[in-house]
């Protein structure tokens, strides 16, 4: 029984030891094999090192093109496709900088929701390997090289790229096999290439601009400031004509505000010299060791809402009535509230290299961005209901004639707005999101646009019958004679307003309908506010150790009121109720007539004219 346990247990030793061979000889293939390749690597002859670096100086020229591309849109060497903004956000995903669609870090979607899309440097890494990988042996010309009798065999490329500081390091595994003959070869598997570029360390700078943005707001709070220096906000204009601003000429002003101011913006460095004290406004409290530019261009997609404002912004007057107090004066009073969303490019540059990229500045009711819905899905918050189209719904336009006619479509659900197309002859077939009791809106040229209350989740028809729109030229007779200075006139009626200021804004647009009709007519004058001083008091803690018990005792100071002329005087007017038809519109005007007031010449005679004003009235010609 010994003998047969000692002859197995030989046998086991035995096999251990072929086992020990075995794994010896397949390790010794291994290393022969890898050996052998690393020698042949560097044992290339003299004359077939120039195929292999001509394929090196490829990949470099690859990895450059990629760098630029990544540099030039926003560390993004593959954009998506571009998707379009909206009327109430603009910008779309990506902005059109000299032909090139450079996708944006922070934007609204055209249903007004936060988006971020700021890559990572390790997306950057990928991205331009991949780029090398795709391109490399599709552009790598050996065109020259055949000429010489090479045969070029290039196996599939693999690509790692490491975005440094200062470099760009690139390794690419690809079997590049060259030979003269059947006998006669050489080939290379390994090639490492370092690139001198700065795309590591302005990306890092441009992270740090975008989080100051964020956490900050100061191009917002910039534009603030902005706002409230080029265009109307709040204020009071002392006068009895009141103010007015075409809301064109405003928007312009503040457009051309916009592209100075953030021209001008630098951040705390050495790469710029300030020309005065002055301008140390400009200047960011965030250091930067790079150049950086900030752009904005007054005809990228920019959006700027006056809100209840039409074509015209008016600061009504405000008259001398008794009981006002006994100086007694003219002042016009207004305040506007603003949306604005624009496109702002930042650039961090030196003389060879550049990083960009764009975000989009919210102004929201005249402050920085604040009420605008995130894209994070927070417990509560909206979805975009335009991504969710699940209702079919047929949509006919018509005229006043039972016609149907052209119109471009939208559906407004909750605080969102979706485009839903335009009609073919007159109907649109398509699809719409489901919502209760939401707001079908048909908009067409030559038209007064028109909505109606549907909802898309138990309807799936609907009719609109557009107004004919009528541009017309306002003209007014004050009394029996022709107006001499100037006027505001208001139409207002259910679900439409319309403003005229004559002589010059004297046209205005206009449907069939019922209008509330206002007019201020003012003429030249010379009356003059004398200087004056009022006593103003007021409640304040006693001084000592009365006011630490809370005593107190009213204190009264001096208010200077300067002396002030009054340019222009209520000279006519009044209110009216009239209907329109669309004879009174078709042949492009109509004709007005208030009643006259008398030219005022001392103050209590312009607070008569207000006090007459309340009867007075308004009629069409």
């Amino acid at each position: 029984m010994s003998s047969v346990n000692s002859r197995i247990m030989n046998k086991r030793g035995q096999l251990a030891i072929f086992i020990i061979l075995a794994l010896v000889i397949v390790g010794a293939i291994v290393i022969y094999f890898v050996v052998r390749e690393r020698v042949v690597v560097e044992e290339i002859p003299a004359e077939y090192r120039e195929v292999f670096d001509y394929y090196s100086s490829c990949i470099e020229s690859e990895a450059r093109t990629a760098i630029d591309l990544a540099g030039s849109q926003g560390g993004r060497v593959y954009t998506d496709a571009y998707v379009q903004g909206s009327e109430y956000a603009p910008s779309g995903n990506q902005l059109n900088f000299l032909g090139v669609g450079v996708p944006y870090w922070y934007y609204l979607t055209g249903s007004g929701l936060v988006k971020e899309n700021v890559p990572s440097k390790a997306d950057m890494q990928n991205e331009i390997a991949r780029h090398i990988e795709e391109n490399i042996n599709n552009n790598c010309d050996f065109g020259q090289i055949y000429e010489k009798g090479f045969y070029i065999d290039m196996g599939t490329p693999k690509a790692s790229v490491t975005i440094n500081d200062e470099s760009v390091a690139i390794s690419v595994s690809a079997n590049v096999v060259a030979s003269k003959s059947a006998n006669e070869s050489a080939r290379k598997s390994d090639y490492n290439i370092v690139v001198q570029s700065r795309l590591g360390r302005f990306y890092n700078t441009a992270m740090e601009i975008y989080n100051f943005e964020m956490e900050n707001s100061f191009l917002e709070n910039y534009s603030v400031d902005v706002l409230r220096n080029y265009a109307p906000v709040d204020g009071v204009e002392i006068s009895c004509s009141g103010r007015v601003w075409t809301t064109r000429e405003v928007v312009s002003e503040l457009k051309e505000g916009l592209e100075a101011n953030v021209g001008a913006i630098k951040f705390e460095g050495s790469y710029y010299s300030l020309s005065s004290d002055e301008n140390k406004y400009f200047v960011v409290g965030h250091s930067s060791e790079d150049a950086v530019n900030l752009v904005y261009s007054a005809v990228w997609p920019t959006k700027v809402e006056v809100e209840g404002v039409d074509e015209i912004m008016t600061a009504y007057p405000v008259g001398t009535q008794a009981g006002m107090g006994v100086m007694g004066f003219c002042y016009a009073p207004y305040h506007f509230v603003y949306n604005i969303i624009y496109p702002v490019l930042i650039q961090v540059y030196d003389n060879n290299e550049m990083f960009q990229f764009p975000v989009v500045v919210v102004i929201d009711k005249n402050l920085p961005r604040k009420g605008i819905y995130s894209e994070l899905a927070e417990e509560g918050e909206m979805p975009d209901i335009c991504q969710y189209k699940t209702q079919d719904v047929e949509v006919n336009v018509y005229d006043v004639n039972l016609n149907k006619i052209e119109a471009n479509l939208s559906y407004e659900c909750f605080d969102q707005k979706c485009s839903l197309g335009e009609t073919t002859g007159g109907t649109f077939i398509g699809s719409a999101p489901a919502c209760v009791n939401g707001n079908l809106v048909a908009n067409s040229d030559g038209y007064t646009e028109k909505g109606i209350l549907f909802s898309s989740n138990e309807e799936d028809t609907a009719d609109i019958v557009l107004d004919r729109e009528y541009e017309v030229v306002v003209e007014l007779d004050i009394g029996d004679r022709q107006l001499e200075g100037m006027a505001m006139v208001s139409f207002v009626s259910a679900d439409r307003s319309a403003s005229a200021a004559l002589p010059d804004s004297n046209k205005v647009k206009l449907s069939e309908g019922f209008y509330n009709v206002t007019v201020y007519a003012y003429g030249n004058s010379s009356i003059v506010i004398p200087s004056a001083t009022k006593t103003q008091c007021m409640t304040a803690a006693r001084s000592g150790i009365a006011g630490f018990f809370g005593m107190t005792e009213e204190k009264c100071f001096p208010i200077v009121l300067p002396e002030t002329k009054i340019d222009y005087a209520l000279i006519g007017g009044g209110v009216g109720e009239i209907y329109l038809f669309p004879s009174d519109l078709s042949d492009g005007r109509i004709k007005l007539s208030a009643d006259s007031l008398p030219l005022p010449t001392t103050l209590d005679e312009l607070s008569q004219n207000y006090e007459n004003f309340e009867s007075a009235r308004v009629n069409l010609e």
